[in-house]
């Protein structure tokens, strides 16, 4: 067996396998990026993509492996991609090239608008003839929105294809109609699925006075689903125009003060009140502080977000409000107002109080903000409660939390002997 041969073999080994860093070592040592799959026949980019593996079929496409190759069956890589229903994955393997005019736009657009109106379970039926229960798996995609994995009789399919569909237009500059973006959100009436989510970020990324003012008529409606949907486009616009930094457009989070102050569905307010973080005033903080004792405490928890502050010192009813909340029953709760605590950094002494206080605390992270926030405000008392933040939980991370800041504190008192280890250094 050649050189080539042995090298060929690797990659498909490692493709099988899913390990993505073998399969960029062996592309830079010179293999094929497409390189058959003996099995099938098919290059080993149609491997990655049956298996939806993300990973190695971006390894692949950006070591060279063409999506566009026409393949027996008079499919490509590309449209076997667009199959499978991750969007994620779609997104990975679709070239540039792709969307430049011609056939091969059109043929993407016109398969991706097919693809877009399939059910995903009675396209299982079809294809295996079962009758069974179809299992249904929860994924994340490749932008930390959801969708769902549906498995019959070995055969696999994801729920994202009307996400692509919607991203793809956006991306090729089309226009689509405002209530076809609602009708495919609402066929995943899940704000944080994929198809939803591509919905409201098309329509936010538009900017223009006639979708706002589409979306601020759909925010009168009596369904709470479609004033969801309705605050979640005017959300992503505002946060667009921040992006952006369109001066004209700066205001518009001040039409969610009196929406919230009316608004009686949770899941609706809550995209409201996280709307009027963008704002800032006493008139924010009231509409605040009537949530304070709101009976959810996904409420509750963004009543520090909208705090008021005199010359950079909160007032007393918001000092009152985050002591409260601090020490509020939920640890969800008392989790976020330390976070907020820990920028906040306030003069404050109760606060000071508090925070030692909540080293105490049940959860790990929240005993870290606290002492975090000790330090950023020369608090002494950093120095014993650090202890308290105890060895790092599973799946907790040393760059998700501010776990040097006490190190920092002892520099700059010079009381700091040893440099923390690497990793941690990062976040000081």
């Amino acid at each position: 067996m050649g050189t080539g041969d042995a090298v060929a073999d690797r990659l498909v080994a490692a493709v099988r396998r899913g390990d993505a860093e073998q399969v960029r070592e062996l592309l830079d040592a010179g293999a094929d990026p497409d390189t058959d799959d003996g099995s099938t026949g098919l290059p080993v980019l149609c491997r990655a993509i049956s298996a939806d593996d993300q990973p190695v079929a971006e390894a692949l496409v950006q070591g060279g492996a063409d999506p566009l190759r026409r393949l027996p069956d008079g499919t490509t890589p590309l449209l076997r991609a667009m199959e499978d229903g991750s969007p994620g994955l779609t997104r990975a393997v679709l070239p540039e090239v792709a969307l430049y005019p011609g056939p091969p736009r059109e043929e993407l657009l016109g398969h991706a608008r097919r693809l877009a109106g399939l059910d995903p379970e009675a396209e299982l039926r079809r294809r295996t003839g079962l009758p069974g229960p179809v299992g249904r798996t929860r994924r994340l995609d490749d932008i930390g929105c959801r969708y769902e994995r549906l498995t019959l009789g070995g055969l696999t399919l994801g729920d994202g294809h009307a996400a692509f569909l919607t991203a793809l237009e956006a991306k090729l500059r089309l226009r689509t109609p405002f209530a076809e973006l609602l009708a495919r959100a609402l066929t995943r009436p899940d704000r944080d699925h994929a198809v939803w989510t591509a919905s409201v970020l098309a329509l936010g990324a538009r900017l223009d006075d006639e979708t706002w003012a589409e979306a601020t008529r759909l925010g009168r409606d009596p369904d709470p689903l479609l004033r969801l949907f309705a605050v979640d486009v005017m959300l992503s616009t505002i946060i667009e125009d921040a992006q952006r930094r369109e001066p004209a457009l700066q205001d518009r989070a001040l039409a969610f003060r009196p929406w919230a102050e009316r608004e009686p569905d949770t899941d609706v307010l809550a995209v409201l009140l996280n709307g009027l973080t963008w704002t800032s005033g006493p008139e924010t903080e009231a509409i605040g502080l009537a949530y304070l004792t709101h009976p959810d405490p996904l409420i509750r928890g963004w009543v520090p977000s909208l705090l008021d502050r005199d010359e950079g010192v909160l007032r007393p009813e918001g000092l009152a409000a985050v002591l409260a909340l601090a020490r509020d029953p939920d640890p969800e709760v008392r989790e976020g107002t330390c976070f907020w605590l820990w920028h906040y950094q306030g003069p404050e002494p109760e606060i000071g109080d508090l925070l030692v206080e909540l080293t105490h605390d049940e959860r790990q992270p929240t005993r870290a903000y606290a002492v975090a926030a000790l330090a950023l405000r020369d608090d002494p008392r950093c120095v014993a409660a650090e202890h308290r933040i105890g060895p790092l939980e599973p799946g907790m991370a040393p760059d998700t939390l501010p776990l040097t800041a006490v190190w920092w504190y002892q520099r700059r008192h010079g009381e700091q002997k040893e440099e923390p280890k690497e990793e941690q250094k990062s976040d000081g």
